[in-house]
């Protein structure tokens, strides 16, 4: 069988906060690479600067000749610069985040739609934000061969918003295991002043993450739990919460922190708090589950479908439901944590390139029929 030629997106590595959309494109690269009937090449724009710290592509990036918001710009409105002008030709083109870069017209484009939380959650985006995803989602309906989700509800969301269920694919994300032994845990606590024991909540400050119901959940717990440390770059839509954050009695900002650093910060939390109003998938959530630590997450949402059934679930609406699923996981950590750590490693990344090797050769069929 004859290798597949891909070309994998990777702009977003370049965003001040890449988040999810970043670590899924890298882990991807990674995962890819290893796969002998596929050659993976990325491409992104011409930037002047490495890739934002913590979110290196790991295979090789072919330049075009715009990058940002001009890059954007150019491939909705205009199809240019088509990805071949810095890849050579190519099999197919997988877009790793919603916006499609332009490719000769025989290429299927295989998109990654993480969520489509813009139109449920207009209020959280910027205008700019909002114009671009709903562009791109146009583009994608009338171009994409096929569309990959990363949880059954994108999927289902997708299927809602104008996607056939022959185009979709249901491709979900791994986690890639990382382990922290006490020293380093010991370590890593010294070095960003971490309590001894210490909730824990990971992810780019903005609202649909839902922080200032978490903060007050915390602060009516008081000191019958332990303190809450929050690590995350800097998001936006919020003017207040960087304020409340320094303000709030018994919660540490640790701000953006090195990857590095992750494994350890995760497996010396004692519970991670993740009631995130709306997800593509919500990667913290497996991240924190690899390390033998707790979870509390939302419920009727993608991070139910990731924890499955190893977490606390918690309407994420309700501060006291908030709070009761906190003092639930404290009292069930031990018990969380090794349902956490099964179900863990049974998501992995291979999986997840194996499940994507498949989609691009289903494409390629559907663009030859």
């Amino acid at each position: 069988m004859s290798r597949v030629r891909v070309a994998l997106t990777f702009e977003q590595c370049w965003r001040e906060s890449p988040g999810g959309t970043g670590v899924a494109a890298v882990e991807l690269g990674r995962a890819l690479a290893a796969h002998d009937d596929v050659e993976v090449i990325g491409v992104a724009g011409r930037h002047r600067r490495a890739a934002t710290a913590g979110y290196e592509p790991t295979i090789a990036v072919a330049q075009l000749p715009l990058a940002g918001p001009l890059l954007v710009e150019s491939s909705l409105r205009f199809g240019w610069p088509r990805i071949e002008r810095a890849t050579g030709a190519v099999d197919v083109l997988h877009a790793t985040s919603i916006i499609p870069f332009a490719s000769a017209p025989h290429v299927p484009l295989v998109v990654t739609v993480h969520d489509l939380a813009f139109l449920h959650h207009p209020q959280y985006f910027t205008a700019r934000g909002r114009d671009v995803f709903a562009r791109s989602l146009d583009i994608i309906r009338k171009r994409a061969t096929l569309v990959l989700c990363p949880s059954r509800a994108t999927l289902d969301d997708c299927h809602g918003n104008g996607f056939s269920p022959e185009r979709l694919r249901l491709v979900p994300w791994g986690v890639r295991l990382r382990s922290a032994n006490p020293a380093q845990v010991a370590d890593v606590r010294r070095r960003h002043a971490l309590p001894a024991e210490y909730l824990l909540f990971v992810g780019t400050l903005e609202p649909r993450k839902n922080l200032p119901r978490l903060l007050d959940a915390h602060a009516s717990l008081g000191t019958t739990v332990p303190p809450l440390v929050v690590v995350g770059a800097a998001g936006w839509g919020d003017d207040d919460l960087a304020a409340r954050l320094a303000m709030a009695p018994r919660v540490m900002f640790a701000g953006h922190v090195p990857d590095v650093d992750l494994p350890a910060i995760y497996a010396g939390a004692s519970v991670m708090c993740y009631p995130s109003l709306m997800e593509g998938f919500g990667m913290p959530v497996l991240e924190a589950m690899s390390h033998g630590t707790a979870v509390v997450t939302s419920a009727g949402t993608s991070t139910q479908e990731v924890a499955g059934g190893a977490a606390v679930l918690v309407d994420p609406l309700s501060v006291e439901s908030i709070a009761d699923g906190i003092r639930d996981a404290l009292e069930r950590r031990y018990e969380l944590s090794q349902l956490g750590r099964e179900r863990a490693k049974g998501a992995t990344w291979e999986s997840t390139a194996s499940l994507l090797v498949r989609a691009y050769r289903d494409a390629l069929d559907m663009v030859g029929s």
